[in-house]
């Protein structure tokens, strides 16, 4: 009897040693409940690399600002989602592969933009002007100070999604959407020569404007 008492309040004690363990583990913050960069962090490391292609621009070259840049706007920028808006409703009906396919070219073609574009440093920065929730996402305003201290206004368009904040459009002069842009240049293509077209000319610019 006095043994089997013995048995119990070992089991009860055993019981309880788990239960305060699995508590304890629970109460610890996992890997997935930390947060990651908020949209104005985003922006603001998306602007940190860019200055630093820039202030680098003439060592790299082209292709090395092209190369610096790639994983800088995969990371930052929601380039499918992009894609998608550009190519406007031809999307719906591309299969996966087509998608994935306009969705790499596209984001050379992007890299490539933005390789020519900042292409140099003269004392330039950039300023962060706070945020504002809109419908279809959050805006982030922006803007470059340029060496004569004229500033030029850009606004980021970001949405959280499954990665976290990216951009989703850019509205250069704080309003002209960059998206909206393109896919007026990507409609006649699309119009002619459909998706495949459009597939190989964004890669064609791509390389033409890297070399």
């Amino acid at each position: 009897m006095r043994e089997h008492r013995w048995f119990c309040s070992r089991k009860v004690v055993g019981l309880l040693l788990v239960l305060v363990a699995a508590l304890t583990l629970s109460s610890l913050p996992s890997q997935a409940q930390v947060p990651g960069p908020g949209p104005t962090e985003v922006i603001q490391h998306f602007y940190d690399d860019l200055l630093d292609t820039m202030k680098q621009a003439s060592a790299l070259g082209v292709k090395g600002r092209y190369q610096k840049l790639e994983p800088v706007l995969s990371r930052a920028c929601d380039l499918p989602f992009m894609a998608k808006l550009t190519i406007g409703p031809t999307w719906a009906g591309l299969s996966p592969d087509q998608k994935q396919q306009a969705a790499k070219a596209y984001g050379r073609y992007l890299t490539a933009v933005y390789a020519i574009r900042f292409d140099g440093y003269s004392g330039e920065r950039f300023e962060s002007l706070g945020t504002e929730k809109i419908r279809h996402g959050l805006w982030v305003k922006t803007r470059i100070i340029q060496s004569d201290g004229s500033p030029i206004s850009i606004n980021y368009l970001v949405h959280d999604n499954a990665i976290g904040w990216q951009i989703r459009d850019v509205y250069e002069a704080g309003s002209i959407s960059e998206l909206a842009t393109q896919r007026s240049d990507f409609t006649q293509i699309l119009r002619t020569g459909g998706i495949n077209a459009l597939i190989a000319a964004l890669n064609k610019k791509a390389d033409a404007l890297q070399s």
